[in-house]
């Protein structure tokens, strides 16, 4: 059953429960102690008008980027690994944007790098993979997209763990004392590249309220890291920021650009409302959480903007905890059958309210000393004063937070 009609019957039956008087539990505090001020980041923003041709994309994806980073870390013939946010086989903005893709691998290959490589391993609903075999195909997905013909046109290579089967994965740990149990099984081409570059997109979220930097990690992962994922769904947000503190991410990873002229504003992660601003931005940072903390406010605000038709629990179900539950438990019956369902934990949503209920960045804030000061830099001249005006609001720590 595909995942929208899916969500559709559950939000049905929330909605049949919510009319029979069942109080629903929808809140969980972000923050077990309020966050403190860390070190300043800084994010780069350029801006692309609504309707603007693809070159002026291609242009805005490379000043943020080069305004990001000087790339003195990328050496002449280094291995570089884009990792975009592929969960589908739908366009933009439900997967990363071709161009966007393009533009990246252009612009490392003008820096001076050898081999560009694109990969990612779709979301349980389109591909499985076991210790004894495979069902489904990234490839396919990324083709359909329009994903891979755009990487292999700018010169970049596909590369597919799933591909290379069941022992194509090692084991690493997240840092000391966190929720997970066991090891997390990432893609063993990471040990042959010398850089990451994170890519994800701008959207809602059916299960997580949203996905963004932080929760690409989820496309490394073999089946057994997923499963433990979903089913110990107490802690899934905590386990999110965790997942971005194992060495290869630490170590390698060097930049986070996202494409976010098109907002996924409602639904997600595949499909639902899509916001078109009339500037829209590409976000690019050497931190994540940094990027993530903005990319969250510019999703928060076109959520904001949405058709209020379109945030009611059938095209919005991250709304309703009970839709949230149950479709995280139908996401592991997916991953190990329906028995396991039975073992499973409540996955509690929060409302998003603002960046600091987000128990991703609240945790990711705890990780890394507090949360980090934000400084917008302008990449171009089209990020207009009002929108640096927002941002700059909404993710400057509360006076009652410092």
């Amino acid at each position: 059953m595909k995942r929208r009609k899916f969500l559709g019957l559950v939000a049905g039956a929330a909605a049949m429960t919510a009319c029979s008087g069942f109080k629903e539990n929808s809140q969980v505090g972000a923050h077990d102690s309020p966050p403190v001020s860390g070190p300043l980041e800084k994010v780069h923003l350029a801006g692309i008008p609504k309707g603007a041709p693809d070159r002026d994309l291609v242009r805005a994806v490379k000043a943020a980027a080069l305004s990001a980073t000087d790339f003195s870390w990328l050496s002449k013939g280094d291995t570089v690994f884009i990792k975009p946010a592929h969960n589908s086989g739908l366009p933009y903005p439900s997967t990363t944007h071709p161009l966007a893709l393009s533009a990246m691998i252009e612009l490392l290959k003008e820096k001076g790098a050898g081999r560009v490589l694109v990969g990612d391993m779709a979301g349980i609903q389109h591909l499985k993979l076991t210790r004894e075999k495979l069902k489904g195909s990234t490839r396919r997905l990324m083709e359909k997209s329009g994903v891979a013909p755009a990487v292999e046109k700018a010169g970049g290579e596909l590369y597919f763990w799933e591909e290379a089967g069941w022992d194509a994965f090692f084991e690493e740990r997240p840092e000391s004392g966190s929720h997970w149990k066991s090891s997390l099984m990432m893609p063993k081409i990471l040990n042959e590249v010398d850089h990451i570059v994170l890519m994800p997109r701008c959207g809602r979220h059916a299960l997580t309220g949203s996905t963004l930097g932080m929760k690409c990690a989820v496309g490394y992962w073999r089946t057994d890291t997923r499963l433990e994922y979903h089913r110990d769904a107490s802690s899934l947000q905590e386990k999110t920021a965790e997942a971005n503190t194992v060495p290869t991410l630490i170590n390698k990873q060097r930049l986070t650009v996202s494409a976010a002229d098109k907002v996924l504003a409602c639904f997600g992660p595949d499909k639902g409302f899509v916001a078109m601003p009339d500037t829209g931005l590409i976000m690019a940072s050497t931190s994540v959480v940094a990027h993530d903390m903005v990319s969250l406010a510019w999703q928060l605000e076109m959520h904001r903007m949405a058709p209020e038709g379109e945030k009611y629990i059938f095209s919005d179900p991250y709304t309703s905890q009970i839709v949230v539950n149950l479709a995280n438990r139908w996401v592991v019956g997916l991953l190990d059958g329906w028995g396991a369902v039975l073992d499973s934990e409540k996955l509690v949503r929060n409302d998003l309210g603002s960046i600091w209920d987000d128990r991703v960045l609240a945790h990711a804030f705890k990780l890394g000393g507090g949360a980090p000061g934000i400084q917008l830099v302008q990449a171009n001249a089209a990020v207009s004063e009002p929108i640096i005006g927002m941002l700059t609001q909404n993710t400057r720590l509360p006076d009652n937070r410092a």
